[in-house]
């Protein structure tokens, strides 16, 4: 059985491979929020609390970020981490559902969610984001913000259409679901729920060779996340493919090409919670 030692270990580590990949997107996304300084702040589904610390910074000394999970690995490691980061006085962690939020109305000058709140296909967006509405104070608002694209494979759009549509392609969504619960619809939850200045915003970033040692690990972690266990879905041509492009050991790992580029977007929606 594996230890808590060693769950948690992995959070860490899993964390620490993306972050080079997607920290300027989160840098740029709250940067556009411009978030008030010594405002009080949530962050649903925090994971290992890697935003709610820059959420903490942004809000400055006198802001406060909880940072909630379900998890309880995921926030010891955000404890431990905060603690290092010597933010453990700007940043809280608390275990809860972010679908039944442990916490009275109107205590938040805003809740966000990253990549989970309309993003997780297990919790049903439109009560998740009323329930981030409830818990702030009018005149604050509710973000969301997840991945929305990818081109990773330059060079062979095919394939990686054909990667798209497996089932590990779609996640974290899947066939059947309802249309309305796209993360990409989310504009229409937020009219549900009655936020008002609902808006979205869409953030790009780049990798290319020759690149850089962590964000070439970063991008081989991605094709782990994106694409596991998907060859059982793939015909013969398109394994043999995938293998020899997708996979590290390869001696043609597409991430060694010298002319590898891949862009990548994530989208944020706002809104206002209305008096």
């Amino acid at each position: 059985m594996e230890s808590p030692m060693s769950s948690r270990f992995d959070l860490v580590r899993m964390s620490k491979a993306f972050d080079p990949l997607i920290r300027p997107i989160f840098d740029e996304a709250i940067r556009l929020l411009d978030l008030p300084q010594g405002s009080q702040g949530l962050d649903a589904g925090c994971g290992v609390g890697l935003q709610a610390m820059m959420l903490a910074e942004a809000v400055g000394p006198n802001g406060h970020v909880t940072g909630l999970d379900l998890s309880p690995e995921a926030l010891a490691c955000a404890a431990e981490l905060a603690r290092d980061a010597g933010l453990s006085d700007r940043v809280s962690f608390r275990q809860g559902n972010a679908t039944a939020l442990p916490f009275e109305s109107n205590v938040f000058d805003w809740s966000w969610s990253a990549h989970c709140v309309g993003y997780a296909a297990a919790i049903e967006p439109v009560a998740a984001v009323r329930d981030m509405a409830r818990v702030v104070r009018p005149g604050g608002r509710v973000i969301l913000l997840a991945w929305s694209s990818e081109r990773l494979l330059p060079g062979f759009p095919g394939l990686e259409a054909r990667l798209g549509a497996t089932t590990a392609g779609l996640a974290p969504f899947a066939e059947g679901l309802p249309p309305e619960r796209h993360f990409s619809r989310a504009l229409g939850w937020f009219r549900e729920v009655g936020l008002g200045n609902a808006a979205m915003q869409t953030m790009s970033r780049d990798a290319y060779a020759p690149l850089d040692p962590a964000i070439r690990d970063a991008l081989s972690a991605l094709f782990d996340m994106r694409w596991p266990e998907v060859e059982a879905e793939l015909n013969p041509s398109d394994r043999e493919l995938f293998r020899r492009l997708c996979v590290p050991t390869s001696a043609d790992f597409i991430l060694d090409h010298p002319d590898y580029a891949a862009m990548f977007t994530c989208t944020m929606f706002s809104g206002t919670v209305n008096g």
